[in-house]
């Protein structure tokens, strides 16, 4: 039984097949042809059989003649392209084909994920595709099935490695560390992050060291520099100065229904996590302390700011678990929560959407309250698809009135940020593509600026 669920006709099989009776039929209006073809499907039903006989005779070795395992990372990062890599090994002692088909988790709805290799005897091959999923949960890998074909190409064999494996799907940590290595060599402007001018001494002291070009001479040591001018390396000696270290700075990340709506497969919830991964850990690196607060209608779970070892763990398991929910967000709830356990003056960095003026307003007056207490910068998104509509001419009267719209609700996303300086809020509207960098240039301007 195991033997005919392996086996599988190839597709040269069934061209020679019709082929042979094509020929069979001619045999009738030519009866000098019947003796051959006799002959030929004869030899046919033989190569059928010596073809199985290669597929399916035992190894000397005792291992199966075909080899392949998938080897996958431990966790997937949401919204990476993430590597994968197909091993294959042919045991055979003839060169052989083989079709891949790898069972993928069915969140990805691929069907394509198909590949084609030719490996001579004994020979190893490696097959690397990667997987972008959009989606944070648990994802289950299936078996990894084989069908090889043999020189004659008339019979395949299917070998099934069952290679079931279940692996979460974590906010984009490959972003992070991206970021991450960048900002160690000084090359974040590469993804869009700015240099920022910093603006007077808001910094604090760090150490005394030799000038060097593009150093701001107002930092130079009159008195160091005296003090080695006899030394055989004078050089000019300035104060160096850090920004000021431990700010509390939080993530507040909405997770009402504003932040379901999708965009390039992620929803804006997805592009708030992934940020605030980021962000807390560029945060991190510039030594201050970094927090998530996540809300909805009701308050979801709040991680002290912090920067103890291990603290992005505790961040990146924390933003996993948070799901969308389907209710309005109640901003009284959160402008309490803040007041109870946000004591100190923090950096407030709030992941929210605002279509309307209307509904902006709605909640201003608890917006106005934070940003009374500590630095409200408030975060929210572009309608990208509604930017394109305003790009695309008009080609009717009907497109006129839908540009119409659209200019009319890209207006208001412009006039709430209008609405909100005037109270001293800091904003940042940004397309979900652009959030990571935005939100991080924002953050560098404000620390450049000793406003936290």
């Amino acid at each position: 039984m195991t033997l005919f669920r392996s086996l599988f006709v190839a597709t040269r099989l069934w061209f020679s097949l019709i082929a042979i009776v094509l020929l069979f039929v001619a045999a009738y209006a030519f009866p000098i042809l019947f003796p051959l073809m006799q002959v030929v499907f004869a030899v046919f039903i033989i190569l059928i059989g010596i073809d199985g006989w290669l597929l399916f005779r035992k190894n000397t070795t005792g291992k199966p003649a075909f080899f392949a395992r998938r080897e996958l990372p431990e966790r997937l990062s949401n919204g990476d392209e993430n590597p994968l890599t197909i091993y294959l090994e042919n045991r055979y002692t003839f060169r052989v084909d083989v079709d891949v088909i790898d069972e993928i988790p069915f969140q990805f709805q691929r069907r394509d994920v198909l590949f084609r290799a030719r490996l001579n005897p004994r020979e190893t091959q490696a097959i690397r595709y990667e997987l972008r999923p959009t989606r944070r949960g648990e994802y289950s890998f299936g078996a990894v099935n084989v069908f090889v074909l043999s020189p004659l190409g008339l019979l395949k064999r299917r070998y099934k490695f069952e290679q079931g494996k279940t692996v979460a799907v974590y906010p984009s940590f490959l972003q992070m560390r991206q970021y991450e290595l960048l900002a160690a060599t000084n090359r974040l402007s590469e993804v869009g992050v700015k240099r920022i001018r910093r603006i007077g001494h808001s910094m604090e002291f760090e150490q005394v060291r030799p000038y060097t070009t593009g150093d701001d001479i107002r930092t130079i040591n009159w008195k160091a520099t005296s003090r080695r001018a006899h030394s055989p390396n004078t050089a000019l000696m300035i104060n160096a100065y850090q920004d000021e270290r431990s700010q509390p700075v939080y993530c507040l990340i909405d997770k009402g229904r504003v932040m379901q709506s999708p965009f390039d497969g992620l929803s804006l919830l997805d592009y708030a996590i992934n940020a605030s991964l980021v962000l807390s850990n560029i945060a991190l690196m510039k030594q201050d302390r970094a927090g998530i607060l996540t809300f909805s209608d009701h308050i979801g779970q709040l991680l002290p700011a912090d920067r103890r070892s291990g603290h992005m763990l505790k961040i990146l398991e924390l933003l996993y678990r948070q799901r969308t929910r389907f209710l309005e967000t109640d901003y009284e709830n959160l402008y309490a929560s803040v007041r109870a356990h946000i004591r100190q003056r923090s950096l407030l960095l709030l992941f929210t959407n605002f279509e309307t003026v209307s509904g902006m307003h709605r909640q201003l007056l608890y917006l106005r309250r934070l940003a009374k207490d500590h630095l409200l910068l408030v975060i929210f998104f572009e309608n990208t698809e509604l930017r394109n509509l305003l790009d695309t001419p008009a080609a009717d009267t009907e497109q006129i009135y839908f540009k119409t719209i659209g200019e009319k609700f890209s207006f208001e996303k412009k006039q709430i940020v209008k609405e909100l300086a005037q109270y001293g809020i800091q904003t940042i509207l940004t397309a979900p593509q652009n959030l990571t960098a935005n939100t991080i240039n924002k953050y560098l301007e404000l620390k450049a600026r000793g406003m936290i």
